[in-house]
């Protein structure tokens, strides 16, 4: 048989300027582009086939390739049992299933049917005929590819008129092109990773691995071999028990299925929205929800059954479990220990072990908890406080020389305050009530205290009584009075107070009093 097969329309052009132009092989092969053996072979068939030029008008192409090619038609005539490939294909998703093992299932049904080689041949050739996207080798519970869509969709809010643009969240896993799709109101991390959780129990079972692109939102440092994530990602499939599996930079066929994917909720669920107006993303979900599980129960064009049959056949009884509490959001940040032992957090400072001071840490957010890790052991849990300025300080955290300030009642300090002189124990007893907890003020009035016994007492007196009658009550400010030689000043005088003013048309309080009788009386 010659390397390749021609056209009928070609071959006869063969025959003619053979037979009617009496062309060399040759002058033929250089005529119509093909190897010189090839004419040979045809010419030797011709014969064989008992041909003469011209053809008869009523020979068609298929009765002459028939003539041409009769061992061939035989070999097909002896009908030999075709394989359901779409069964073989279905069963390629299956871990652990090769088409070596299914052809030898194939040969042990029927003896007499194609040898390996053919059956791989002619399952390939199958397999260019159907959707190009359920060609790919995806395994059932492997991979779940996700993605936002381009296309976005307009809501308005209703209190103020507004309109925003939500982003639309595609997952799409690997066998079955079972697909999810959802809207928020944006991309940022707490959107990104609440579509995962809300994917996963969609599907109601977590797959070996995800596929998203290299999303910012979800990788911090795009690498062909080691990408970095997002910490919050990472610890959202870490409770999962999968694992994040990046694309590579600009290779969009490395997430195909969810290009795929996108490309058909654009096209199936939101174009037909176009002319609708949603007035939150609930409603819009509504929408959408209804659009996703048609779109999940329509059949394939070119391929048997429907993305839900498969979903539930191949790829559901694979699903790894789902942990039996959702994951929780939290975001992480990175700081250091200020050297009174806090990490400061959205204004609030909160206590870690005092051997920590100067160390970076990584804290964890929660919207009821804040957690402190070092290098991977947590050190430190509070319940999360709003309270701006605010100290929450655990008494194991704090050195044992501070723990022994706390053992001392406020009395303690104000009498020290008050041997010394009243303006003294005045500014210490309102820096002990300016402060949630007294405690926090102890270091500010030892700090004033020991000024006694650098400049002395009475000096000390008098630079508290300047410092009250300002309100300057802070440590650094009585010692800049003391350091300043302030406290030998006299003290500033108050501003006179101006009398009273009197004019016919200021009324006074007893027209009021008056006017507010006769009201009565009506």
């Amino acid at each position: 048989m010659p390397k390749e097969r021609l056209s009928m329309r070609k071959i006869k052009e063969v025959l003619r300027l053979r037979w009617a132009c009496g062309l060399s092989q040759r002058q033929i092969a250089e005529s119509c582009s093909i190897a010189r053996s090839t004419v040979g072979e045809y010419l030797l068939r011709a014969q064989a086939a008992g041909l003469e030029w011209p053809l008869p008008e009523e020979l068609d192409e298929a009765q002459l390739e028939a003539m041409l090619f009769p061992l061939r038609e035989g070999r097909e005539a002896r009908s030999q049992p075709l394989p359901d490939w779409a069964e073989v294909h279905r069963e390629l998703k299956r871990k652990g299933v090769t088409l070596s093992l299914l052809w030898m299932e194939y040969k042990a049904q029927h003896p007499e049917g194609y040898q390996y080689s053919r059956f791989c041949d002619r399952y390939r050739n199958w397999a260019k005929t159907i959707d190009p996207c359920m060609r790919q080798d995806h395994k059932a519970g492997e991979k779940l590819f996700v993605d936002y869509c381009g296309l976005t969709v307009p809501v308005v809010d209703r209190a103020t008129g507004e309109t925003y643009q939500a982003q639309v969240f595609v997952a799409a896993l690997g066998a079955s092109n079972y697909t999810y799709a959802e809207a928020t109101q944006t991309q940022s991390l707490p959107d990104w990773i609440g579509s995962h959780v809300r994917a996963l129990r969609f599907f109601g079972g977590a797959p070996e691995l995800l596929v998203p692109d290299n999303v910012k939102v979800g990788i911090t440092h795009a690498c062909r071999y080691e990408p970095d994530l997002n910490p919050t990602y990472q610890e959202m499939a870490a409770h999962y028990g999968v694992t994040v599996l990046p694309t590579r930079v600009c290779k969009p066929k490395d997430k195909a299925k969810v290009e795929k994917a996108v490309q058909i909720v654009e096209q199936w669920i939101l174009a037909p929205l176009r002319h609708r107006t949603f007035f939150s993303v609930g409603e819009l979900n509504q929408a959408i929800r209804e659009g996703v599980e048609a779109l999940n129960e329509r059949p394939f064009q070119k391929f048997p059954g429907t993305r839900k049959d498969l979903f539930e056949t191949l790829e559901q009884p694979v699903l790894n479990s789902l942990p039996t509490e959702p994951y929780t959001y939290a975001d992480w940040k990175k700081a250091r220990v200020h050297i009174d032992y806090h990490v400061e957090v959205d204004g609030h400072y909160y206590s870690v072990p005092y051997r920590y001071i100067h160390r970076p840490v990584e804290i964890r957010l929660t919207a009821r908890t804040v957690e402190c890790f070092y290098r991977g052991t947590r050190i430190a849990s509070h319940a999360r406080s709003v309270q701006q300025g605010g100290h929450t300080t655990i008494l194991e955290h704090m050195p044992k020389s501070h723990r022994e300030y706390l053992d001392w009642p406020p009395d303690r300090l104000i009498g020290w305050a008050k041997e010394i002189g009243p303006s003294t124990a005045q500014v210490v007893t309102a820096l002990l009530e300016r402060r949630s907890h007294p405690a926090q003020a102890y270091r500010s009035c030892l700090g004033i205290l020991r000024l006694g016994k650098e400049y002395g007492t009475e000096r000390l007196e008098k630079a508290c009584k300047r410092a009250y009658t300002i309100r300057a009550l802070a440590y650094k400010s009585i010692r800049s009075i003391l350091k300043n030689g302030l406290d030998r000043l006299p003290l500033p005088e108050p501003p006179p107070s101006s009398p009273p003013l009197n004019h016919e048309n200021i009324r006074g309080a007893h027209y009021f009093n008056n006017s507010q009788k006769e009201m009565i009386r009506c």
